[in-house]
């Protein structure tokens, strides 16, 4: 459990780091537009998974919203609710995909494309700020090169723990 809390308060903070270093709005030539916060919850599953936690991964991945809402977006409980969707859908699509290297990637992929989109069609619902079609690609693109990247990195931290501190304790 340690490990877990540990590698998503590292993403938290990096998303804060890199989004005040990097370029991030649309027609910059930047590649990378990080959402680590929300790779880290999508990898950190199989912690839970293993472990038969299902319901402490869907209350983490739901205050980890809540305080990404707080501290990023200023829209106070849509990320709690989008997080808290996503790790529902973790879920399901970890049980129907299973675990490893490809499909993990191949999982990361999936989440970060929902995720932009249903945050753009709330953009184009609640008519935020004017997107097209061509925004929503762009992001999807910038998004997906640095978390793919970042997902790699974290499977391969974890796969590096020894099993025995990979285990979340169900006290």
């Amino acid at each position: 459990m340690a490990i877990s809390i540990i590698i998503v308060i590292i993403s938290f903070l990096l998303d804060g780091i890199l989004t005040n270093f990097l370029p991030f709005g649309v027609g910059d030539l930047s590649l990378f537009t990080p959402l680590t916060t929300l790779v880290s919850m999508v990898v950190i599953y199989q912690f839970f998974y293993h472990s038969h936690n299902q319901k402490k991964y869907l209350i983490a991945a739901t205050i980890t919203g809540f305080l990404y809402d707080l501290f990023y977006t200023n829209l106070l409980f849509f990320n709690s609710l989008l997080f808290f969707l996503i790790a529902y859908f973790t879920m399901i699509l970890y049980k129907q995909i299973g675990e490893s290297y490809i499909k993990i990637i191949f999982h990361v992929l999936i989440i970060i494309v929902s995720y932009e989109l249903v945050t753009s069609l709330c953009i184009i619902v609640f008519n935020l700020v004017p997107i097209s079609i061509n925004r929503i690609l762009y992001k999807i693109s910038h998004s997906l090169l640095f978390n793919l990247i970042y997902a790699e990195l974290i499977y391969i931290i974890i796969k590096l723990i020894p099993k025995k501190y990979r285990k979340v304790s169900i006290n």
